[in-house]
């Protein structure tokens, strides 16, 4: 498929290699990266574009500047408190649609943690399937501190990281450094700043060996496991895997071992 066009965006930077990864960059770096209705639109729509291009095979989310993401932006708080109710719903659940946006990618998104991040910043490091973080950067969920609820991201949050370190992290909303970050679970492994780089590309190469269509099954796979019963599962799976044996990928995935060979969506 022919690449879009990612250069349209007022609060991202999208760049876009040869090999199918978009690095997607949180660009208010003098806001911290907050998100206010403008930024979480723009998001919403780069992620549906990105989840229909078929060029795309891997996604990597980072942020401008010091900041991974601040959270809400104060402003765009203030200017809630002003609206109808029924407003005040939309502008909120606009968030939540963008987390279930990012959610069901269907192709790895891979989170270059740059920087600090809080409030929502940490709901969109919870939706990434792996995550990288530079060494000094502090996270919290703050919500509580300013008389807010970590509202629309706690069912990412709270899948990432549990309900105990949940009670932990957003009942008091004090800052929490790397190390513990990736203890809870919230980070996959920690870095340097000057490593952040070479551990990125360490993990996309390795998603790049994976065939798209069934990185896309496998996502899904997981979402209906974690919500379902094992009799419910047990039937799903019997299903998705005799399905997968019919796919253009799985029969030339079996073939490409059998002979030897490497298969069509390998990137060396």
């Amino acid at each position: 498929g022919k690449t879009m066009a990612y250069d349209c965006y007022e609060t991202l930077q999208i760049d876009v290699d040869a090999r199918g990864v978009a690095t997607v960059i949180l660009n208010r770096p003098d806001k911290h990266n907050s998100l206010n209705a403008a930024l979480i639109s723009e998001l919403s729509d780069a992620m549906t574009a990105l989840a229909e291009d078929r060029a795309m095979r891997v996604v990597v989310l980072t942020g401008a500047g010091k900041s991974f993401c601040a959270g809400g932006d104060f402003n765009w708080f203030a200017s809630n408190v002003e609206k109808t109710r029924a407003e005040r719903v939309k502008q909120s659940a606009s968030l939540a649609h963008l987390l279930r946006r990012l959610d069901t990618l269907p192709k790895p998104l891979i989170g270059r943690i740059n920087g600090a991040a809080y409030g929502g910043g940490v709901g969109m490091i919870s939706v990434c399937d792996y995550t990288i973080g530079a060494k000094g950067a502090k996270f919290g969920l703050t919500e509580v501190r300013l008389g807010l609820l970590p509202a629309n991201i706690s069912p990412y949050v709270v899948a990432r990281i549990g309900a105990a370190a949940s009670r932990e992290t957003m009942l008091s909303g004090a800052l929490f450094d790397t190390a513990r970050a990736e203890r809870i679970g919230l980070l996959t492994e920690v870095v340097t700043h000057e490593e952040l780089d070479e551990a990125v590309e360490r993990v996309v190469q390795a998603h790049l060996q994976a065939a798209p269509g069934a990185v896309a099954d496998t996502k899904r796979l997981i979402a209906f496991v974690a919500g379902h019963d094992l009799d419910d599962s047990m039937i799903y799976t019997a299903d998705r895997l005799a399905d997968a044996w019919e796919t253009e990928e799985g029969i030339e995935g079996i073939d490409s071992f059998l002979s030897k060979s490497a298969p069509s969506w390998r990137v060396k």
